[in-house]
């Protein structure tokens, strides 16, 4: 132990000797291992770290695949549930120890604060015994308060602070849900979260028996699958165990299905919740930490190569040093220590700045990645971060040490104070050090490259529609106060009338389905006189039911036909708008005018619709997605457009969104479109108030995050590479100035002394560039996944890497061969 403190302020009291070396060595692994440290603290929070749950590898979820239905565009026929799935999944399995459905919800929130829409959850008796948290405050539902829709309901820690000030006397306190009382029996702890949807804005606020109501428990309402089901296995059973207890449950269900869907398939799926909500983040999130861990080992990289030289000068004083006897294992133990010094720094230094970046940071996260409060510096990421440092410490020190122990005690001594015996091996070292980052920047600058491209692309795709001059809003009719048809026709008159008024308004409607919103909802339908070829997938499209100017005001252009008039109401002639996708799949070089669609499947008693426009395809969601089939509806007729499917008590256009164009900038008209509301409905609480650029953007934060972060990393790679080449060139040119002098006093012209350093440089690169083409070509399969419209071997791209990396080498290598080509013959050699 005593000989570690000495070691250790031997190597204090040496890097005190270097500031310039010391500081430049501590920023560059600062930099590395704090940007790595983020990037983990990313993966631990989202991949690596247990679902915040009581044995939450038990917990599985529960879905229907629908056979011959593809819902997602990676062909995937995974449902959710139904009702009757619900009750007969929980009634009839054996293999877990609680069972429950839930579906999202939004309510009018008044009765505490002013009202907002809020984001909630209904759910059955079984999904808390599932999760297995206990209440910070109160209690759970009960099943008998479920069954017989007791209006009770449990806070979400965030409200409890926000709207009560966390007062413990909460339970009891009544609360408005679209107007209707609830009483508040339980609060949920702060780190409570379900469902585990992606991003903060669908985080649940409260959840509430889910009382299925009448018209959720009629025949029609059995092929809605738009609700989810969460179990906890029994202890010894495995997902697979489970499946096969579920499949046998859904093959009875499919023998209860009423007539009209007998034609439709189902299979039951379990598997872990925690796989159902990492799995679309797991390929961003193992990129970013592989390109992360590039720009680190370039950092070591460098460190490595700053320390040799530092080695080689110290040549003369180890070979002294071992001359008088000093042992070979202390030499190197000293100089692996005074690496740790300098990586342990770095590594709390970086530690630091990853709890910076982290904090100013997490409100830039894409809304695609779960779990996003979990993210944070807890001890697993400190005890990596610090590791990291210590690992790093030791890659770094060993080679360089090791190197600067082979010194040659004689001919060291021998040439005393002269610089310019640089053994060969040294250099080759030092070359090849620089070489591997320059292979390494290469392939995390094809890697941007391909990015920037693939975003580029995403920006210039034809979204179908204009957003701009665009503002939006979603509105939500309470039912309690908007209980009839003719109540909710009269707002929805009086809001468009409203509208309309307001100066330099020139188109407004209000819609069920908004572009770029990324929903994923689909209808069944029938196509007259179609005849689908052998096993082929269902007829699905995404619906819509507008009313007023929407097509005006969202700028979508009608091909054919024309738009819905107000002539377009109950009892008129029925009548759909299709998108282009449908239309040329389904009559293919025809024209679709005239031609007739009915919602549902063949055995459903529905009526037609007469379709009388044809429309552009618009992107819903992220303009990288495939276009979908799409129908429009009038909201007057969407009813009849039901048939038998529709209950007494429907109603339709009891919310959505309202789309207003106008000549003046759109958060000019966002004021005037709350107070048309308030006129109608002082209470009545908008949300996602924005302009539909605004909108646009949102959809496109994935991708755009993915290319900013790697293209940071990849600038920072490219940094710290010129560095290196710097480094070794500006070595190189001091350790030769008496040869450049030799050179030059025998002729040699200082433009050739200049383009003899440059092009040691340039050597250089071009090996790097080379090997960063191949790892570039390694390393496509990976990136394969996060581009759109390029290729991962785009000539272009990699061609520009290259040159880019080329360029970078000259200007690294300017000033050492500037510094070459000045050098004066008789006073270096006088100095010599």
């Amino acid at each position: 132990m005593q000989n570690f403190f000495f070691d250790l302020r031997f190597a204090l009291r040496q890097l005190r000797k270097s500031p310039g070396f010391a500081i430049t060595a501590v920023l560059m692994l600062a930099f590395g291992i704090g940007a790595t440290t983020a990037i983990f603290s990313l993966v631990e929070g989202v991949l690596l770290r247990p679902l915040p749950f009581p044995d939450p590898n038990r917990l599985v979820v529960l879905a229907d695949r629908l056979e011959g239905v593809e819902l997602s565009g990676d062909g995937s026929s995974e449902a959710g549930v139904t009702v009757p799935d619900i009750r007969a999944y929980t009634r009839e399995t054996d293999s877990f120890t609680a069972l429950g459905g839930y579906s999202f919800s939004g309510y009018e929130l008044s009765g505490a604060g002013e009202a907002a829409q809020v984001n909630a959850a209904r759910l059955t008796s079984g999904v808390f015994p599932a999760l297995g948290v206990q209440p910070e405050l109160g209690r759970f539902f009960t099943a008998d308060e479920d069954e017989h829709s007791q209006q009770v309901a449990v806070l979400s820690y965030a409200t409890w602070k926000t709207r009560f000030n966390t007062n413990p006397q909460v339970l009891g306190t009544k609360i408005l849900l679209d107007r209707k009382p609830y009483i508040v029996i339980g609060v949920m702890p702060r780190s409570f979260e379900f469902p585990l949807v992606p991003g903060q804005l669908n985080r649940a606020e409260l959840w509430v028996p889910m009382s299925f109501t009448a018209q959720e428990l009629t025949p029609v309402a059995a092929s809605s699958w738009s609700y989810q089901m969460v179990g906890r296995l029994k202890p010894g059973i495995s997902p697979q165990q489970a499946q096969i207890d579920a499949e046998r449950v859904a093959q009875d269900i499919m023998r209860n299905y009423p007539a009209m869907m007998a034609s439709l398939h189902i299979s039951a799926m379990v598997h872990p919740l925690e796989e159902e909500t990492v799995a679309r983040t797991r390929p961003l999130l193992r990129t970013l930490l592989l390109a992360v861990a590039v720009v680190l080992l370039i950092a070591c990289v460098n460190l490595a190569g700053l320390m040799l030289v530092r080695a080689i000068r110290r040549q003369r004083e180890i070979a002294v040093r071992l001359a008088l006897g000093a042992r070979a294992l202390a030499l190197l133990r000293q100089a692996m220590l005074e690496s740790l010094v300098l990586s342990v720094a770095g590594g709390l230094l970086g530690l630091a700045g990853a709890g910076v970046a982290l904090g100013a940071g997490r409100s830039l996260l894409p809304e695609s990645l779960p779990r996003i409060e979990e993210i944070s510096l807890n001890w697993a990421v400190v005890g990596f971060a610090l590791l990291l440092a210590v690992l790093t410490g030791l890659l770094c020190g060993f080679v360089p040490a090791f190197a600067a122990l082979r010194t040659n005690v004689n001919g060291t001594l021998k040439e005393g104070g002269r610089s310019g015996g640089v053994g060969g091996g040294h250099a080759r070292l030092r070359s090849t050090l620089v070489v591997a980052e320059i292979a390494i920047a290469l392939v995390l600058l094809a890697a941007s490259g391909l990015l920037l491209r693939s975003f580029e692309k995403m920006r210039s795709v034809d979204l179908g529609f204009r957003p701009d001059h665009v503002a939006i809003a979603s509105y939500s009719l309470p039912e309690k106060q908007y209980s009839t048809q003719p109540a909710v026709d009269a707002f929805n008159d009086d809001l468009l009338g409203r509208l309309r008024q307001i100066p330099a308004v020139q188109a407004a409607g209000l819609t069920t389905f908004l572009p770029a919103s990324g929903s994923n909802s689909n209808q069944t339908f029938v196509v007259d006189g179609y005849v689908a070829p052998r096993g082929a997938a269902m007829n699905l499209a995404t619906p819509a039911a507008v009313k007023g100017d929407y097509f005006r005001a969202m700028s979508i252009p009608v091909l054919r036909g024309r738009t819905f008039t107000e002539a377009d109401k109950p009892g008129a002639q029925l009548v759909a708008i299709v998108n282009q996708k449908l239309a040329q799949h389904y009559w293919p070089s025809r024209d679709p005018i005239g031609r007739r669609i009915r919602i549902g499947t063949p055995q459903m008693d529905t009526p037609w619709m007469t379709v009388v426009g044809e429309v552009a395809d618009i992107k819903q969601g992220s303009p990288d997605d495939p276009s979908h089939e799409q129908f429009y509806r009038p909201v007057a007729q969407q009813k009849e457009d039901a048939g038998s499917l529709a209950s007494r008590d429907d109603l339709f256009g009891s919310g959505g969104y309202i789309v207003l164009r106008s000549g003046l900038a759109p958060e000019q008209i966002e004021s005037a479109l709350r107070a048309a509301v308030r006129a109608i409905d002082p209470q009545l609480a908008l949300t996602q108030v924005e302009t539909m650029e605004e909108a646009v953007s949102e959809s496109e934060a994935p991708r755009r995050f993915n290319t900013v972060l790697i293209t940071s990393f990849a600038l920072a790679a490219l940094f710290l590479a010129a560095l290196g080449i710097y480094s070794v060139i500006a070595f190189s040119v001091a350790s030769r100035v008496e040869e450049m002098a030799i050179r030059m006093a025998l002729g040699s012209e200082r433009v050739g002394i200049l383009r003899l350093v440059l092009a040691s440089g340039v050597k250089l690169a071009a090996i790097g560039c080379m090997l960063g083409l191949a790892g570039a070509a390694a390393a496509s399969t990976l990136l394969r996944s996060l581009l759109f419209g390029v290729s991962p071997f785009d000539p272009l791209v990699l061609i520009a890497a290259a040159l880019g990396i080329l360029v970078l080498a000259l200007a690294a290598s300017m000033l050492p061969a500037l510094r070459a080509a000045s050098i004066e013959p008789m006073q270096a050699l006088r100095g010599q």
